[in-house]
């Protein structure tokens, strides 16, 4: 026996087989791992996209449930929920290419869920008719075309005009320019309020930030009398410090509920930037007591922020003890938001 064969017979083991070695350890560990990432079959694949799906669903059906105690996260998420829907098709795309029956049968649940939230919106809700005639417009205090924006604002034909963030040296120009097609008007603030129809009862809404961004005005149409609410509730901001700065927002929505809670006329019509969508818990002190004119009979989502790619409508008309019968968005003006009108039926 050579000593070259000595050393071989003293590496085996007694079945005649190597021992294991590192490297091959690692490369049986390696081949497990591409098992369970890409496991054989119909029905085993595709297990991460399948969890993706389940998360999905979750936070479409909890959303109410998401903390707001840090960073404002459930409202940022209820903000922009609707574009969550967006993952369906890219997981779907994704599932098929997987050839994962799992993940496409898990993919229903988040699909159901949104539909079931959204689907609604893009359905077409308005019909004919109705008495009165709203619009409501974030003109924007850097607004560089006032007069084309009063203009646009005319044009529209709308009865009753609200107008936010206007700035203190562009009030005079917005009167001058609206008082041919609108007798009446009033401002407080930074919004006003223009009308065919009298105007009593002018009177600044305190929503708690030292000066004036909402008022409330009664306008007698040919119908009868009609409480209209003015509101431009505070900016939020998304910061990577401190996540969604929306405390100023949500303190002067729960203000503005308790106002239109305590309103005697029975026929109410708020109108502003409200910097929150329908979704948005924070403003449920306003939602649960008014319909959104969108939702009720709107065609579309009805983004109105910002202008040029809208993404958000935080721009409302909300009604309470009047019936909707038609709400749409304008084209763009000078403003980076998008004005939004609506046909209503009083009783």
């Amino acid at each position: 026996m050579t000593q070259a064969q000595s050393s071989t017979d003293a590496n085996q083991d007694g079945d005649g087989m190597s021992p294991p070695t590192a490297s091959g350890a690692r490369a049986r560990f390696a081949d497990r791992l591409r098992q369970w990432w890409q496991p054989a079959g119909t029905w085993r694949r595709g297990i991460v996209l399948a969890v993706l799906s389940g998360v999905l669903a979750l936070l479409f059906f909890f959303h109410s449930d998401v903390p707001n105690r840090i960073g404002n996260l459930g409202s940022l998420l209820e903000t922009f929920l609707p574009w969550l829907g967006l993952a369906i098709p890219v997981l779907l795309v994704l599932a098929v290419v997987r050839r994962s029956a799992t993940a496409l049968i898990v993919l229903l649940a988040p699909a159901v869920i949104w539909l079931n939230l959204f689907g609604g919106l893009l359905t077409e809700k308005s019909s004919a008719g109705g008495d009165l005639t709203v619009l409501t417009h974030n003109v924007n205090a850097a607004n560089p075309d006032p007069d084309g924006t009063a203009e646009d604002v005319v044009k529209a034909g709308a009865d009753i005009v609200a107008l936010e963030e206007l700035a203190d040296t562009e009030v005079t120009r917005y009167a001058d320019d609206l008082k041919a097609a609108y007798p009446y008007h009033a401002v407080e603030g930074t919004v006003g309020l223009w009308s065919k129809y009298p105007i009593q009862g002018v009177s600044a809404v305190d929503i708690k930030l030292g000066w004036t961004r909402a008022m409330r005005a009664a306008v007698s149409t040919p119908h009868g009398q009609v409480a209209v609410y003015v509101a431009h509730l505070p900016s939020v901001r998304v910061k990577f410090d401190a996540g969604f700065t929306a405390g100023q927002r949500d303190s002067a929505a729960n203000a503005l509920g308790e106002a239109i809670a305590a309103e005697t006329l029975p026929n109410v019509v708020l109108l502003g930037d409200l910097n929150g969508t329908m979704n948005d818990r924070a403003l449920a002190w306003v939602t649960s007591q008014m319909r959104s004119t969108q939702g009720a009979a709107g065609d579309g989502m009805g983004f109105t922020w910002p202008a040029s790619f809208p993404l958000a409508r935080i721009d409302q008309i909300m009604v309470k003890g009047i019936e909707p019968v038609s709400s749409w968005t304008l084209p763009r003006t000078g403003s980076d938001h998008l004005p939004v009108e609506a046909r209503l039926e009083l009783p």
